[in-house]
């Protein structure tokens, strides 16, 4: 009975002092986690970084805005000069600039590409010269004259133009639409009208390294 009281007696020990390693295991652990340990931040403040604007305009109405201005009465053969200034009042350079161009109310004037209206496009070094009365103006060059487009059917989309320094922010590019109403339409095109809107889409410069 003795040794049956020690092996218990044993036994009991063995699990206190069990009980207590595991608890002393546990509190090192949570002064191990305690421990404070160095830190270092350094801030740097970037200077501001900001975004370009690509931006296209056309003056109002007036000497260098006639787009402005339409015809009557027109027959086969007419030809109708009109004088606009295409500037890039942006900050940031372009690759192109296009042409878009959209009729409504639209008719046989402008769907017709063999004999309905046609359009070119120059520009001249310096302003135009203006000549005539209104809307039939007349344009002269003092300067050097430059092809931005040749003759085509006047309704195009993303239409290219070359010989533009408006590619470069704050140029201005002074330009003069001719169009003209082929002598070869026939009747079906009497009687008809269309309003025709140009739309000059610049697409911003290449990425570069900043």
């Amino acid at each position: 009975m003795a040794k049956n009281n020690n092996f218990a007696h044993l036994l009991l020990k063995r699990r206190v002092l069990l009980t207590l390693l595991v608890l002393g295991i546990a509190a090192g652990l949570i002064r191990l986690g305690t421990y404070a340990t160095f830190t270092s931040t350094a801030d740097v403040a970037q200077s501001a970084i900001t975004s370009g604007t690509v931006t296209l305009s056309v003056p109002g109405a007036g000497a260098t805005n006639r787009l402005t201005l339409g015809a009557t009465n027109i027959v086969p053969g007419d030809t109708m000069q009109r004088a606009v200034d295409l500037s890039n009042t942006g900050n940031t350079n372009m690759s192109s600039v296009t042409l878009t161009t959209t009729a409504s109310p639209s008719s046989l004037l402008d769907t017709d590409t063999t004999n309905g209206l046609q359009v070119v496009i120059d520009k001249c070094s310096v302003a135009w010269t203006e000549s005539g009365v209104s809307p039939a103006f007349t344009y002269t060059c003092g300067g050097t004259t430059s092809s931005v487009l040749a003759s085509r059917p006047i309704i195009g989309s993303a239409i290219a133009l070359s010989n533009l320094t408006v590619t470069t922010a704050g140029a201005t590019d002074r330009l003069r639409v001719t169009i003209t109403f082929p002598s070869g339409a026939g009747n079906t095109f009497q009687g008809l009208s269309s309003t025709i809107t140009y739309s000059f889409n610049g697409t911003q410069r290449a990425a570069t390294n900043e």
